[in-house]
């Protein structure tokens, strides 16, 4: 398999973190453009592309780093051990920053269920091909839409039932009875990697740009109409990541990294992409960072101060809130931008 360093992945990769941390820091809360928020319930909306896109994008990358590394299965499996593991302490450790109260810490989180993903698509991977790696993908929809017994309903839903017996006392602090990187919906979210991993093949044929660009649309396109057939039996939820959403996010995901892929390696304009390249060199970095400055300004009291006093004044409150988000993206791409320098990239 050809095992090149995508530049476009890099792009695509950074276009989804920044766009992560656009929507985690608006400025006031009460303040945000709809397609800024998460949907209340069924449905998506911008923001609910980001998660899923991290978890494809994973897939694709553990396609392409583990043709580039070679090696037994069992040494590659340990590699992925050990990272999946620090991935999920990291994750946990900003749950429970600065208290550490671990009989309430939120155990699940979005590392988290990178970390889960990650590791369990990684054995998936490793030891099947790519039809073994399909049927998995497609076996894991199918459980879950069997255990969920066509019951969605945020109140009644089993997903819900699931996570009160397991993680009692360690949810979510919005939701407190379910969460939405919970157990059951961990099982589509291992399939949203997978389809990354499917995807990563397709960079591994012995094709042209073109041809392969051609493939990423045709499959998203294929993806995109198979999730809104399933949208008649289960809604598109992020929350309870239903098989619906799963299917349509990955078939986004292809169309919009077809674009990246043909523009930046398939045609060479790359110019346009650097920023966006520079803030995915250091994803996991701008990731835990941004979370925890976010929470230190909060918790120092400086957060509502500043606001008010620097960026209030400038816009109507919607606007005025979208632009300390706009800021803040500025700001880690200038911690991004002189690390890339320097060239300090954090890999776990």
């Amino acid at each position: 398999m050809k095992s090149e360093r995508l530049l476009s992945l890099d792009a695509f990769r950074g276009a989804t973190i920044a766009s992560m941390i656009l929507v985690n820091n608006p400025g006031s809360g009460k303040d945000v453009y709809p397609p800024l928020e998460h949907a209340t319930w069924n449905g998506w909306t911008f923001t609910d592309l980001v998660f899923p896109f991290f978890l494809w994008i994973a897939g694709v990358s553990m396609t392409l780093s583990f043709a580039r590394r070679g090696g037994e299965p069992k040494t590659l499996l340990l590699h992925t051990l050990r990272r999946a593991a620090m991935i999920f302490l990291i994750g946990l450790a900003l749950n429970g920053f600065p208290k550490y109260n671990f009989s309430t810490i939120r155990i699940p989180g979005v590392l988290q269920r990178i970390a889960v993903c990650y590791l369990i698509a990684s054995v998936i991977f490793l030891y099947t091909k790519w039809r073994g790696q399909a049927v998995a993908a497609g076996g894991l929809l199918l459980v879950y839409g069997l255990l969920m017994g066509g019951n969605f309903d945020k109140e009644t839903n089993f997903a819900r039932y699931v996570d009160g017996l397991v993680l009692s006392g360690h949810m979510w602090s919005s939701t407190k009875v379910w969460d939405p990187e919970g157990v059951v919906s961990t099982l589509p979210a291992i399939a949203t990697v997978l389809f990354g991993i499917l995807a990563g093949h397709i960079l591994g044929l012995a094709r042209t740009s073109a041809e392969k660009a051609a493939w990423m649309f045709t499959g998203g396109a294929v993806m995109l109409w198979a999730g809104s057939l399933l949208e008649l039996v289960m809604p598109i939820n992020k929350s309870l990541w239903t098989s619906s959403y799963s299917v349509f996010m990955a078939g986004m995901a292809m169309v919009v990294f077809g674009c990246f892929y043909w523009l930046i390696d398939g045609n060479g304009y790359q110019r346009w992409s650097r920023p966006l390249v520079v803030y995915g060199m250091n994803a996991i970095a701008m990731f835990v960072l941004s979370g925890l400055v976010a929470r230190l300004l909060s918790l120092t009291g400086v957060r509502k101060p500043l606001y008010d006093a620097v960026f209030a004044p400038l816009a109507s409150p919607i606007n005025a809130s979208l632009l300390w988000a706009i800021t803040y993206v500025l700001l880690f791409y200038g911690i991004a931008w002189v690390l890339y320098q320097k060239k300090v990239f954090v890999k776990l």
